[in-house]
C-alpha cells in the first residue's frame, strides 16, 4: 500500500493543502457560475442572455441550488458502496467541467435548442456536484485519526479554501462577463473546474496515498469481525443520532444566515447609505464581506482551536456559539431598522451591515467547518460519504426555509424577521447547551472519553461559559 507524503505544513498533513487546492478551484467554478446565473437568465438584451422573467429565473435558481445540496446524498452512497471517494471526485469534476462548457456554447450554434442545451449543462453540474461535494469533505477527515484535536482546525483551513475560491470567482467571472459576455463567465468557471481536476488527478497519490481509493463499505467489511455483522451497532446508532440532532440546529443557523443573499441584500440596495464621499459602493460588494472575513479570520480561529488543546469546546458547544454569533449579527440589523425610525426614506449606515456580516461569519466558522469535521468523526465508516451527503441535505432544507421566511418581509416588516431570527437563534443555542453533555456521551469517545452525562456536567457548563 502506498503511503502519503510524510511531513506536515502549518502543523497539518500536506494532503490537507492538496484537498484545499482541489476544493478552491471547484468552488471558484461553482460560485463563478452562480454569480451570473440569474443575471444571464434575465438578460433581455442582445448580449446572449435567456430573456426570462425575474420570477422564473429566481424559481429556477432555487431549484438548482436545492438540487446541488440534495444530490450529495446519492453521490456519497455511490462512493461508499462502489466508486471510492477519489474516483467519485474525478468523475464529478469531469461532469462539472462538461456542464460549464456546455453553458458556454454560443446560442447561434443551436438556435432551436437553447433551453435544452442550457438544462443539459445544469444537469451535468448538479450530477457532478453530487459526486464531488460530499467526498472531498470526507477525505479531509480521513487524514486524521480519531481523537486528533487538529481535525476541527483542518476543516477551518479547508473552509478558507472554499471562500477564497468564492472571492476570486466573483471578481474574475464577473469581469469576464462584463468584458466579453455571459459565455465568457461560464468559460472561466469551466477553466477553474479543469484546474481542480488536474490538481487532484496528478498529485493525489503523492500527498494522499491510498486515502479514498477503496470504497468505505469495503474497508468497513474488512475491519469488522464475524460477530459484528449487524447493520449498525448501538454505538453507531448513537453517533448517527448526534449528527441528526445537530443537523436540526444547523437548519436554524443557515435559515438565518442565508438571508444574506435575499433580505439583507435587498436592505443593502434599498435602505443603506452606500456613499463614501462621491463614490457609491455597489450592492454586490457587500456579498464579498463574508468570504473576506472567512479568509481573514479562519486561520485565527483554527489556531485558537489548536491552542486550546484539551480545553477546546466540543462540537455541540461550538454550534451553540455559532447560533449566538448569528443572533448578535441580527442585533446589528435591528439597529439599522431602529435608525430608520419607521421612515422608509431614511438610509442607514452601512456599518450595520458590516457588523452583521462580521458576526455571521464568526458564527459560520464555529458551526459550518465544525459540522463537516463532526460528520467525519461520527459517521460509521461504511456510511461516511452518505452521511456527509445527508448533512448537506439539511443545508438544502435551510435554503428553502430562508427564502420562505424572507418572503414575509412585505407583511411582517424587517424588524419582525430580524428580531424573530435573533430570538430563535438564542433559544436554540440555550436548548443545545442543555443537551451538550448528552450529545457528547452519544459520541462514545469521538471527542474525548465517553463519560456518563451526569459525570461531566460541570466540565461542559464551564466550556459553555
Amino acid at each position: 500500500m502506498n503511503n502519503p507524503s510524510k511531513g506536515t505544513f502549518l502543523g497539518h498533513p500536506k494532503g490537507l493543502f492538496l484537498l484545499f487546492s482541489t476544493e478552491l478551484w471547484e468552488r471558484f467554478s461553482y460560485y463563478g457560475m452562480r454569480a451570473v446565473l440569474v443575471l444571464y437568465l434575465t438578460d433581455m438584451t442582445a448580449n446572449g442572455g435567456m430573456g426570462w422573467t425575474q420570477a422564473d429565473a429566481l424559481k429556477l435558481y432555487g431549484i438548482y441550488t436545492g438540487l446541488v445540496y440534495i444530490t450529495p446524498i446519492i453521490g456519497g452512497w455511490l462512493a461508499d458502496t462502489f466508486l471510492g471517494q477519489r474516483r467519485a471526485i474525478l468523475f464529478g469534476a469531469v461532469l462539472m467541467a462538461a456542464g460549464q462548457f456546455t453553458l458556454a456554447l454560443p446560442h447561434a450554434m443551436f438556435p432551436d435548442m437553447v433551453n435544452t442545451v442550457f438544462y443539459a449543462g445544469l444537469g451535468l453540474l448538479i450530477l457532478g456536484n453530487g459526486l464531488f461535494k460530499p467526498n472531498i469533505s470526507t477525505m479531509v477527515g480521513d487524514l486524521y485519526k480519531e481523537g486528533d484535536h487538529r481535525r476541527d482546525g483542518a476543516f477551518t483551513i479547508f473552509y478558507m479554501g472554499i471562500n477564497l475560491g468564492s472571492l476570486l470567482a466573483g471578481v474574475i467571472c464577473g469581469a469576464a462577463a462584463t468584458a466579453y459576455g455571459w459565455q465568457a463567465a461560464f468559460v472561466s468557471a469551466g477553466i477553474g473546474m479543469l484546474l481542480s481536476l488536474v490538481v487532484q488527478a496528478t498529485m493525489a497519490q503523492r500527498f494522499l496515498g491510498d486515502i479514498g481509493r477503496v470504497p468505505a463499505a469495503q474497508r468497513a467489511a474488512e475491519q469488522r469481525s464475524k460477530e459484528q455483522k449487524a447493520p449498525l451497532t448501538k454505538q453507531e446508532v448513537d453517533r448517527i443520532k448526534v449528527i441528526l440532532v445537530l443537523g436540526l440546529f444547523t437548519i436554524i443557523f443557515w435559515a438565518g444566515f442565508e438571508q444574506a443573499g435575499g433580505l439583507m441584500n435587498l436592505y443593502a440596495q434599498e435602505y443603506t447609505n452606500r456613499m463614501i464621499g462621491s463614490f457609491e459602493v455597489p450592492t454586490a460588494w457587500f456579498q464579498s464581506l463574508n468570504p473576506f472575513f472567512i479568509i481573514t479570520l479562519a486561520p485565527i480561529v483554527a489556531a485558537i482551536w489548536i491552542k486550546l488543546g484539551n480545553k477546546e469546546p466540543n462540537s455541540p458547544v461550538k454550534f451553540a456559539m455559532g447560533l449566538l454569533f448569528l443572533a448578535v449579527g441580527f442585533l446589528f440589523m435591528i439597529g439599522a431598522v431602529l435608525e430608520q425610525g419607521g421612515d422608509q426614506a431614511v438610509k442607514t449606515s452601512m456599518f450595520w451591515l458590516v457588523g452583521a456580516y462580521l458576526f455571521h461569519t464568526l458564527g459560520e466558522l464555529c458551526l459550518s467547518p465544525i459540522g463537516l469535521s463532526m460528520v467525519t468523526k461520527l459517521a460509521p465508516l461504511r456510511l461516511a460519504s452518505l452521511m456527509m451527503g445527508a448533512w448537506f441535505g439539511f443545508v438544502a432544507l435551510a435554503n428553502y426555509i430562508a427564502g420562505f421566511v424572507g418572503s414575509f418581509v412585505g407583511e411582517s416588516g424587517a424588524m419582525a424577521i430580524f428580531g424573530g431570527i435573533a430570538i430563535a437563534a438564542v433559544i436554540s443555542a440555550l436548548i443545545l447547551l442543555t443537551m451538550a453533555n448528552r450529545l457528547v456521551y452519544w459520541m462514545h469517545g469521538a471527542e474525548g472519553p465517553a463519560k456518563a452525562p451526569q459525570e461531566d456536567d460541570k466540565k461542559l457548563q464551564s466550556a459553555a461559559v
